[in-house]
C-alpha cells in the first residue's frame, strides 16, 4: 500500500484529507482528516485539528485531536489542544497541555450521554 508524505521543509496551508496512512514530517495550516493512521515527525508542526483511526504524535500540534482508536504521544511531543480518543499512550517527557476524554466503544450509550 502506498501511503501519503509530507517532507521536511514543505509547508502547505489548506485541508489535507488522506484515505490512507500519512506521515507528516512538515508545516500544516490547517485541518487534517485521514482514513487510517498518521504519523506526526519530529520536526512537524500542525496548526490545526487532526482526526484519524490511529495516530503517533512526534512533533508540535496547536489543535484538538480526535482519535478513533490508539493515540500515542512520543517524548518529543508537544500538543496544545484537547483530545477525544479510546486509548492515549504518553511517554515520559512528552508535553499536553488541554483536556482528555475517553471515549468507551463498548458502551457507546454512555459516551452520548457525557
Amino acid at each position: 500500500m502506498i501511503h501519503n508524505y509530507l517532507l521536511v521543509n514543505t509547508s502547505i496551508v489548506g485541508n489535507i484529507h488522506a484515505g490512507s496512512d500519512i506521515r507528516i514530517d512538515g508545516s500544516l495550516q490547517g485541518n487534517i482528516e485521514c482514513s487510517g493512521k498518521i504519523v506526526i515527525g519530529e520536526q512537524a508542526h500542525i496548526q490545526g485539528n487532526i482526526t484519524a483511526v490511529n495516530a503517533e504524535i512526534n512533533g508540535k500540534i496547536n489543535g484538538n485531536l480526535t482519535i478513533q482508536e490508539v493515540l500515542t504521544l512520543k517524548a518529543t511531543s508537544n500538543i496544545e489542544g484537547d483530545i477525544t480518543t479510546q486509548t492515549l499512550v504518553i511517554e515520559p517527557k512528552a508535553i499536553f497541555n488541554g483536556s482528555c476524554k475517553m471515549k468507551d466503544l463498548k458502551n457507546p450509550d454512555k459516551n452520548a450521554k457525557q
